[in-house]
C-alpha cells in the first residue's frame, strides 16, 4: 500500500480526510513506543528493507544507529556493526537468509558470525568459527567506509563504547 496523504479519504472508511481521523492515532501509537523499541523494529525493517534489496540485485548502503546494512548487485547482503567490526551476512546470491538475534528493552543481540575490515577497497572478512580470511571484491567499500566515518563523527567514543555489551554483563535468565 502506498502512502496516504494528509488531506485524502481516510482508509478506515468514515468518509472524513485522514489528517481529521487515522492520522493522530497513527502518531499516538509510534509516540508511545521507547527509544529502544523504536530502534528494536527499525533493525528488523532494515534488515528486511536490505535484504529485499540484495534479492533484487540492487546495491544499497543503509546506517542506522552503530549499524551499517548494505546489498549488492550480485545478490549479497551485510549487517555490519561498527564498535566491534562485527558482521553477519543476510543475503547470498540474491537469496535472503536467516538472521538469528533476539530482543529484549534494553539489549539486542546478534549472533556475528564475521569480523570485517576493508583493505585495499576490499571487503575483507573473517569467520568466527575457523578464523578463515575471505577477501571479496566489487563490494561498495567506498560508501561502506564513508558510512562507518559518519556514524563514528555521530557518536562519542565513550557512547560506542558503552554500545557493546560484552557477554558476562548480560542479565542472567530465570
Amino acid at each position: 500500500m502506498g502512502k496516504i496523504g494528509r488531506n485524502e479519504a481516510c482508509p478506515c472508511g468514515s468518509g472524513k480526510k485522514f489528517k481529521r481521523c487515522c492520522l493522530g492515532k497513527q502518531q499516538t501509537v509510534s509516540s508511545n513506543l521507547t527509544e529502544v523499541q523504536k530502534s528494536q523494529i527499525s533493525l528488523q525493517n532494515a534488515i528486511s528493507t536490505i535484504q529485499k534489496a540484495a534479492s533484487q540485485g540492487v546495491q544499497k548502503v543503509h546506517e542506522l544507529g552503530v549499524f551499517v546494512l548494505f546489498s549488492t548487485t550480485g545478490g549479497d547482503a551485510w549487517l555490519l556493526e561498527v564498535t566491534e567490526s562485527d558482521a553477519l551476512q543476510v543475503a547470498a546470491v540474491k537469496e535472503i537468509l536467516t538472521v538469528d538475534f533476539e530482543e529484549n528493552p534494553e539489549t539486542i543481540e546478534i549472533n556475528w558470525s564475521h569480523t570485517f575490515e576493508i583493505k585495499d577497497r576490499q571487503f575483507v572478512i573473517t569467520a568466527y568459527k575457523d578464523k578463515k580470511v575471505e577477501a571479496i571484491e566489487n563490494y561498495p567499500t567506498h560508501p561502506i567506509m564513508a558510512a562507518i566515518k559518519r556514524i563514528k563523527k555521530k557518536y562519542s567514543p565513550e557512547l560506542l563504547e558503552s554500545v557493546h555489551v560484552e557477554q558476562e554483563q548480560l542479565p542472567k535468565e530465570a
